[in-house]
C-alpha cells in the first residue's frame, strides 16, 4: 500500500511537472477547476482508498502494527508515518483511522488498568502511568497527526487513573507518607492534577491522613512523653510534603492546617499541658543539645503548633508554673531565649494573655533593685548580720499559687526577715509580705576532715542540716519537731542528705527511704572534688494532684471569664434570647466551652441577679442594673 501510494505521489509530481505552465495559469484562473495534485488524490481516494476491502486492510495493518509497539516490539515508525499522513492528505484520517484507534486504545488501557491495579504496588503502578503517557506523546510526535493527541492523552488518563484514584488513594497514599516516599508523591499530585476530580479527591484522603495519624499520636496517653516531639516531626514532614511534592498548593496548606486544628482538639487540655512543659524542657539551663540559633527555630515550631491549640489558658497556667521555677532557682538557659518566648506568645495572643508573665520578670528586676538598697541599708545598721539575705519580691497575683508553710527557722534568720520587713514596709506601706520557705535557699559552709566545703542547699535542707551544729545525732521524731517541715517534705529532704549521691549526713539503718525510727549523724569523713557542692532536693514527680488543681484553676478562671462575658454582653444588649447570647459567648470567649457550661453560668447570674427571664418567654433575659 505505501510502495503504491509513494508511485502515485511520484507520478503525479511527474504530471504536474510536465503540465506547470497549465496549473499554474489555466488552472488557477478557473477557480472551479482543482489543481493537478488535488486530481490526483481524488482519483486515488475515489479508487483505492474508499474500497472498503483496501481501507480495512491497511488500517487494520497500522493499528496492529502500533498494539506491536505499545507491547515493546521496535515496528518501522517511517512507514506509519508515511501512511497515516496519506490518510490525512486524502482527509479520511479521522473517520477510518482515529475513530477505531481510539476505541481500540481505550479497550487496551481499560484492561491493562484493571489487570495491573491487582498486580501492582502504587508506586510501580504510578511510574508505569507515567511512563504510558510519555509513550503516547512521542506516538504523536513521531507518527500520529497532531489532532490526535488530546483524544488520545485523555483516554489514556481516563482508564489508567481516572477510573481507579480512589483505589489507587486506598491501597497507597498511607504508605507512601508513612514511608515519605517524595518522588512517588510528586508523582502522584502531578499525574491526579491531570485527571477531572483528582485534586478533590487527594485533598479528601491528605487531611484524613493527618487526622488520624494525629489523631493516634494526640488520644494514645503512653505516647504522652514524647507526644510533643512527634508532632513537630509530624508537622515537618507534612510541610515537607506540601511544599515539595504538592506545589505549595494553597487548598493542601490550609487542609493541612484544619486537619492539625481537629486532631489536636480531640483531647482537650492535655496537649496544652505537654507543650508548655516541652517548652520548659527547651527553656531550662542545661540543656545543651541546642545553640541559640537552633532553640529560636524549635520555639518557632512550637509557635506553630501552639496555634491550633484552642485552650490557650491552660498552656498559660502550666508555662507560668514552670517560669515561675525557672526565674526563681535561676534555672533559666537564656534570659534572650525567654523574652524571645514571651514576644512570641505576646504576638499570637495579644497583651493581656502575656500580662502576668511579664509581671513575673518585673517582679525579679525589681527585687534585685530592692537587694541594692536592702544591702546599702544593712551597712548602716549598727549590729550587721553574719548571714547575706537576698529576697524575691513576688506579686501574688502574676505569680503560681503557692500553700504556705510555717517551719521553725533559726533565730538569726527570724531577726533578718524581720529587719527586711521592716525596711521594706517603710518603703512600701500598707503591704503584706508572706514568706515562702518552700522556695528558699541557701549556700552553707561545712568543715569535714578533708577540709572546708560550700553547699548549696534548699531551705528546708538548711534547716535539718544546721540541727547538727547543735548535737551528734538525732531522729527522725526529733528533727520533725524541731524544724516543723511536714512530713512527706521532711522525709525527701532528709533522703537527698542521707540516701543521695552526696551524703554529708549517715543514716542508721542504712537504705533508700527513710522510715520511722532512723537515727541520723553527721557524716565527718564525707569527701567530694568539689569545693562547692549542689545537693539536689529529691524531687518529687509533678503529681496528679498538682496537675489536677492546675487544670482547676483554670476551669475556675474560665468560669469567671464567661460570667464577665455574660454581664458585659447583657449590659450593652439590656435584652436578649438564649440562643443570641450564646452565639454571641462563643464569638468573645477565647476557649472551647459547652452549651451545658453555658446555661450552668447563666442560672448562676440570673441567681444572683444579674439577669432575669423574661415572665412570658423564659427563652429571652433582661438585665439587672
Amino acid at each position: 500500500m505505501n510502495r503504491c501510494w509513494q508511485d502515485h505521489c511520484r507520478q503525479t509530481i511527474m504530471i504536474r511537472s510536465i503540465f506547470l505552465f497549465l496549473d499554474r495559469t489555466y488552472v488557477l484562473q478557473n477557480s472551479l477547476l482543482p489543481s493537478i495534485w488535488d486530481t490526483g488524490l481524488e482519483l486515488f481516494r475515489v479508487h483505492i482508498v474508499s474500497d472498503a476491502a483496501v481501507q480495512k486492510r491497511t488500517v487494520d495493518g497500522i493499528l496492529e502494527q502500533i498494539e506491536l509497539e505499545r507491547n515493546g516490539e521496535t515496528i518501522d515508525r517511517s512507514l506509519l508515518r508515511s501512511l497515516l499522513g496519506m490518510l490525512s492528505d486524502l482527509q479520511v484520517y479521522k473517520e477510518s483511522f482515529e475513530e477505531r484507534f481510539l476505541s481500540e486504545t481505550n479497550r487496551l488501557y481499560a484492561a491493562e488498568g484493571q489487570r495491573l491495579m491487582q498486580e501492582r504496588d502504587v508506586p510501580e503502578y504510578l511510574h508505569h502511568v507515567a511512563r504510558r503517557l510519555d509513550e503516547e506523546n512521542e506516538r504523536v510526535v513521531s507518527y500520529l497527526d497532531q489532532s490526535t493527541q488530546k483524544p488520545l492523552i485523555s483516554c489514556v488518563e481516563k482508564q489508567l487513573l481516572g477510573e481507579h484514584m480512589t483505589a489507587i488513594l486506598q491501597k497507597g497514599l498511607t504508605v507512601l507518607l508513612d514511608e515519605n516516599r517524595v518522588t512517588e508523591l510528586t508523582l502522584l499530585y502531578q499525574l491526579f492534577s491531570k485527571v477531572k476530580g483528582g485534586h478533590p479527591i487527594l485533598l479528601q484522603f491528605w487531611r484524613d491522613y493527618i487526622k488520624s495519624f494525629g489523631g493516634e499520636i494526640v488520644c494514645t496517653p503512653e505516647k504522652d512523653k514524647d507526644m510533643v516531639q512527634e508532632l513537630l516531626d509530624f508537622k515537618d514532614r507534612m510541610d515537607n510534603v506540601a511544599l515539595s511534592c504538592f506545589a505549595r498548593n494553597e487548598s493542601f496548606i490550609n487542609a493541612m492546617k484544619e486537619a492539625f486544628e481537629a486532631f489536636i482538639n480531640k483531647r482537650p487540655n492535655k496537649p496544652a499541658e505537654l507543650i508548655a512543659k516541652y517548652v520548659d524542657s527547651k527553656l531550662r539551663a542545661g540543656n545543651k543539645e541546642a545553640t541559640e540559633e537552633e532553640l529560636e527555630r524549635i520555639l518557632d515550631k512550637i509557635m506553630i503548633i501552639f496555634r491550633f491549640i484552642h485552650g490557650k489558658d491552660v498552656f498559660e497556667a502550666f508555662y507560668k508554673k514552670d517560669l515561675a521555677k525557672r526565674l526563681l532557682v535561676g534555672k533559666s538557659a537564656s534570659v534572650d531565649a525567654e523574652k524571645s518566648m514571651l514576644s512570641k506568645l505576646k504576638h499570637e495572643c495579644g497583651a493581656a494573655f502575656t500580662s502576668k508573665l511579664e509581671g513575673m520578670f518585673k517582679d525579679m528586676e525589681l527585687s534585685k533593685d530592692i537587694m541594692i538598697q536592702f544591702k546599702q541599708y544593712m551597712q548602716n545598721q549598727s549590729d550587721p548580720s553574719n548571714i547575706e539575705l537576698t529576697v524575691n519580691i513576688l506579686t501574688m497575683g502574676y505569680w503560681p499559687s503557692y500553700t504556705p508553710m510555717e517551719v521553725h527557722l533559726p533565730p538569726e534568720m527570724v531577726k533578718l526577715q524581720e529587719v527586711f520587713k521592716l525596711f521594706y514596709l517603710g518603703k512600701h506601706s500598707g503591704r503584706k509580705l508572706q514568706w515562702q520557705p518552700t522556695l528558699g535557699h541557701s549556700v552553707l559552709k561545712a568543715e569535714f576532715k578533708e577540709g572546708k566545703k560550700e553547699l548549696q542547699v534548699s531551705l528546708f535542707q538548711t534547716l535539718v542540716l544546721l540541727m547538727f551544729n547543735e548535737g551528734e545525732e538525732f531522729s527522725l521524731d526529733e528533727i520533725l519537731v524541731a524544724t516543723g517541715i511536714a512530713e512527706g517534705e521532711l522525709n525527701r529532704t532528709l533522703q537527698s542528705l542521707a540516701c543521695g549521691k552526696a551524703r554529708v549526713l549517715n543514716k542508721h539503718p542504712r537504705g533508700k527511704d527513710v522510715e520511722e525510727g532512723d537515727r541520723f549523724n553527721f557524716n565527718n569523713d564525707f569527701k567530694h572534688k568539689l569545693f562547692r557542692i549542689k545537693i539536689n532536693q529529691i524531687q518529687m514527680k509533678e503529681t496528679v494532684e498538682e496537675q489536677v488543681s492546675t487544670t482547676e484553676r483554670v476551669f475556675q478562671d474560665r468560669q469567671y471569664q464567661i460570667d464577665a462575658a455574660v454581664v458585659r454582653i447583657m449590659k450593652m444588649r439590656k435584652t436578649l434570647s438564649h440562643n443570641l447570647l450564646v452565639s454571641e459567648l462563643y464569638n468573645q470567649l477565647k476557649f472551647p466551652v459547652k452549651p451545658g457550661d453555658l446555661k450552668k453560668r447563666i442560672e448562676s447570674l440570673i441567681d444572683r441577679d444579674y439577669m432575669e427571664r423574661d415572665k412570658e418567654t423564659p427563652n429571652q433575659y433582661h438585665y439587672v442594673a
